[in-house]
């Protein structure tokens, strides 16, 4: 199993303080991370794409070509493209250019993001908002596939053998398919041989394995049976006990949670559902090393295998100490542990 690390780039307060910390430095700091999180041994690091003022997160290939010139081993990926508002041909430039100055590290997780902005910033119709990613994603994969593309569509004038550069260092950039909740995007990653990543949010993760068995089914009936991976997505932080863990990490997710929930209409989050949805069966892998990684094995083995698992854990407000202690915990204590356990050879990292 991979694992690795998933940040939004929120813009953050100093927790001592309250003061607002400067964009420049927040970026600074998230290019440290990623950093660190590679000198620890970690898998993948991922950067999130939103438009609005919480998040700095608007061009993530830009932060990734910064941190690739500062790391050696670990992949760096989208968490996720909103390619349903993205132009597919730009999306692939940026990632294969990505992907040549890492050396071939750059991945991307395709989907259509948990927040609508993007569409009338980029002068889309919200209803349009499936059609939109089926057409894109066509053209995204036909492109990562063909030099030269002929193709065309609704939503984007067409292309009538046009040469697609730069081409990636990698022979065939690995594309995710980021999904929620919904069958059809579980079967449509199957049919189409995609690598699936799935956001748990919320709830136990134990109840997405009906829609897993779809994704493996349907990729089996379309043969690609040889090519499905599954992925994870959830809230997951380190501290050296579960207490310190749950007290650092709360203010910042209570934070952001109840300013998107207004939004949403939803009730005020508490430290009730907080702690329920952390406990051992709950979606939130927030601990110490050894209570996380039981809760990462109970989850493989209830999704009945994965092959990567990402912590989102840098948009909690925190100080930066924190945040790197548990980063370091990330891949020096808990990535080990499950690798152990899962009979995987685990090369220590020094630091």
């Amino acid at each position: 199993m991979q694992i690795g690390i998933d940040s939004f780039a929120a813009t953050i307060k100093d927790p001592e303080t309250g003061a607002a910390i400067a964009p420049n430095e927040r970026l600074r700091d998230l290019v440290e991370e990623i950093e660190l999180a590679d000198q620890v041994g970690l898998d993948v690091f991922g950067v999130g794409e939103h438009h609005r003022s919480e998040f700095l997160d608007s061009a993530p290939t830009i932060i990734l070509a910064a941190a690739a010139g500062r790391t050696k081993n670990i992949r760096l990926s989208s968490a996720v493209t909103v390619l349903s508002a993205a132009d597919p041909v730009r999306v692939f430039q940026e990632f294969a250019t990505l992907d040549l100055i890492s050396q071939g590290r750059a991945e991307i997780v395709a989907g259509r993001g948990s927040f609508t902005e993007a569409y009338p910033l980029f002068g889309l119709k919200l209803q349009d908002y499936d059609e939109l990613f089926v057409e894109k994603l066509d053209l995204l994969l036909k492109i990562r596939d063909n030099a030269s593309v002929t193709w065309k569509g609704r939503h984007r004038p067409a292309l009538s053998g046009q040469g697609i550069y730069p081409r990636p260092m990698q022979q065939q950039m690995p594309i995710w398919l980021g999904v929620g909740g919904t069958p059809e995007s579980f079967a449509r990653a199957g049919f189409l041989g995609l690598p699936l990543m799935v956001a748990i949010i919320g709830g136990e993760p134990h109840r997405f394995r009906p829609l897993i068995d779809l994704y493996r089914e349907a990729g089996k009936q379309a043969g690609h049976a040889d090519k499905l991976r599954v992925g994870l997505h959830m809230f997951g932080f380190l501290g050296d006990t579960s207490q310190q863990a749950a007290d650092d990490f709360y203010p910042g997710y209570a934070t952001m949670f109840t300013q998107i929930g207004r939004e949403r209409g939803w009730s005020p989050t508490t430290r009730a559902q907080y702690e329920a949805t952390r406990s051992p069966k709950g979606a939130y892998l927030i601990g110490d090393a050894n209570y996380v990684a039981d809760k990462v094995l109970y989850v493989n083995e209830a999704l009945g295998g994965v092959d990567r698992l990402d912590f989102q854990m840098t948009t909690a407000v925190m100080a930066k100490a924190k945040m790197m202690h548990s980063i370091e915990l990330l891949g020096t204590k808990l990535a080990p542990a499950v690798r152990k356990a899962l009979g995987v050879a685990f090369k220590p990292v020094a630091l």
